[in-house]
């Protein structure tokens, strides 16, 4: 099971995004402790315990659900689970109301809660990427699901839709997380830039550092494997070049000739093969899937960034983790306007 994750300022948009598939028949409530009622007044029912906390930002939770391909429960056994992963999570005295979805193959739930409590106090919210997975564990085994691996769900750049769907789909780590494992890997056992550029060689990973060519100062960092290539940044904060040099020792003027060296084999392998002692992609082993299920790694992903990835974001005008965010943007524009 996999936990997506979202805080937000407003409760409307979230409510709407949900009541909207109601009325298409692409999902149902299947518990809520709030009376049943229109988007307004549902909102006004969250904002009137909200005013307790009337300088907390963000007081709305906002989390889906979402069970392997192969995972089955009913309405009454899912409306129990998400119960459970809100006491667990620290929502014992909240308002919350649960939405069951039919939009997608596998089956997911969406869970609105306050995180405000009646009490008037705040739920606290820390570590709470851990303790979800930590969580999702114990409740995969209670109600009898897939066992998956805690690390699907990482602080550092959190899972996208897509790669989501794909991965209950197929069993298969999203390519993204295999790639941070090696790069991690690669800083781990590396003391400067040298044994760092061959360490990710032998983790069949090609890097491709962005050099000025007037100052030779590197402003940055990619990462080629299995033909995508990845801008450190969008692994996550520690994959970034000005974090890694943190952890390694480096010189600008002393390492230029093996930078250069390694953009140039880069450039010249096209992503086919990387050459180090020998050895090629086509020997390496597959990383095998970190799922805890059946199946490796064994086609090439094509699920994630590069110029040819048109499923990296989801174009729904509903998409529940962007519509808040579109709609105050939204808002920004329509008061601007109003202002010219």
């Amino acid at each position: 099971m996999i936990a997506n994750i979202i805080k937000g300022k407003d409760f409307y948009g979230v409510l709407a995004y949900n009541d909207q598939k109601v009325a298409q028949s692409q999902a149902n409530v299947i518990d809520a402790n709030i009376p049943k009622s229109s988007t307004v007044e549902k909102t006004r029912i969250f904002n009137g315990i909200r005013a307790l906390r009337p300088n907390l930002g963000k007081a709305v939770l906002h989390v889906s659900l979402n069970l392997p391909y192969e995972d089955n429960l009913s309405d009454k056994e899912f409306s129990k689970l998400g119960s459970d992963y809100l006491r667990g999570m620290g929502f014992d005295d909240n308002q919350y109301i649960i939405y069951r979805h039919h939009d997608q193959k596998h089956q997911h739930i969406h869970i609105i809660a306050n995180r405000v409590k009646y009490s008037g106090e705040v739920v606290n919210d820390a570590k709470d990427l851990y303790r979800s997975k930590k969580l999702l564990r114990n409740l995969e085994e209670k109600y009898g699901l897939t066992q998956l691996d805690e690390t699907i769900v990482k602080r550092a750049s959190p899972i996208t839709q897509k790669e989501l769907e794909k991965a209950l789909r197929t069993g298969n780590a999203p390519l993204r997380y295999i790639l941070q494992e090696k790069v991690q890997q690669a800083i781990n056992e590396s003391k400067n830039t040298e044994g760092f550029i061959k360490n990710l060689c032998v983790y069949d990973v090609a890097p491709k550092f962005n050099i000025s060519k007037s100052t030779g100062r590197i402003s940055g960092i990619s990462f080629e494997y299995e033909g995508i290539i990845y801008k450190g940044s969008t692994l996550g904060r520690g994959y970034s070049w000005n974090a890694i040099i943190k952890k390694i020792d480096y010189e600008q003027d002393r390492d230029r000739a093996v930078v250069l060296e390694a953009n140039t084999t880069a450039t010249t392998d096209s992503g086919a093969t990387i050459k180090n002692n020998g050895s090629t992609r086509a020997n390496s082993p597959r990383p095998k899937s970190p799922f805890g299920i059946p199946g490796e790694t064994s086609e090439k992903p094509t699920h994630y960034l590069g110029i040819s990835e048109a499923d990296v974001i989801d174009d729904s005008p509903y998409n529940s983790f962007k519509l808040e965010l579109d709609d105050r943007l939204n808002r920004k524009r329509r008061k601007k306007g109003r202002r010219r």
